[in-house]
């Protein structure tokens, strides 16, 4: 099992409002192989979001297991599931997630500060990499959106993570800047033999993934 960075084993999840029970995850069964491209596609409110949460280590299944390189991601302490989160993870979030008052360069260099790295060349390596060399003492608020996204696109890959994890990485951009960033994601992945899972409600987006997996009511298709 060990070749797969990522596989769940009937997943479920569900969430209680007021007297009613929803179930969004009902038995979710999934295998990502190493260096694939996987978009998770759904409407609002699918499951696709909990489910890529689940994946990663921060949302705790009702029922089934998620093993991460092979080992089980829920059967570890919490301090454990960090440190994987951390240093076997990367993350792109549909909000960007910058400190505001850090530059390009001191947010891209969190993670691995976290981690009691000096990462600060390779940082601004990285930088470089997402078109942003010459932006590295920039503020977030003196950035476009698209270019606090590749800040955030260079953050997740300063550790060398295994496994990008990306929820609506364009959703707060327009589709021509939403396109360049997605070109980006996969270029990066591919170049370095990453593993990427993306959630998107854009189907014409995830056309350009190794594979597609639609979620509908907790359940997964094609």
């Amino acid at each position: 099992m060990s070749h797969l960075p990522v596989a769940a084993r009937a997943l479920r999840r569900s969430f209680q409002i007021g007297p009613r029970t929803i179930d969004v995850l009902r038995g979710i069964d999934l295998e990502v192989s190493e260096g694939e491209c996987l978009f998770l596609c759904g409407a609002s409110g699918a499951g696709k979001t909990t489910l890529l949460y689940t994946l990663a280590g921060m949302e705790r299944p009702d029922s089934g297991e998620v093993l991460f390189e092979g080992a089980p991601l829920y059967g570890q302490p919490e301090a454990v599931r960090a440190r994987v989160r951390n240093t076997r993870m990367g993350f792109v979030f549909q909000g960007y997630f910058l400190l505001s008052e850090l530059t390009a360069l001191e947010n891209v260099l969190l993670p691995a500060l976290i981690r009691g790295a000096d990462s600060v060349a390779r940082a601004g390596e990285i930088l470089g990499r997402v078109g942003l060399g010459d932006r590295l003492h920039h503020l977030p608020s003196e950035l476009s959106g698209g270019e606090q996204q590749r800040v955030a696109i260079a953050r997740s890959l300063i550790n060398e993570p295994a496994v990008l994890f990306a929820d609506e990485p364009t959703g707060n951009l327009d589709s021509k800047t939403g396109e360049s960033i997605v070109d980006l994601l996969l270029a990066l992945v591919r170049e370095n033999k990453k593993t990427l899972l993306v959630v998107t409600h854009d189907t014409r987006l995830a056309e350009r993934g190794d594979r597609t997996v639609v979620i509908r009511d907790g359940i997964l298709g094609v």
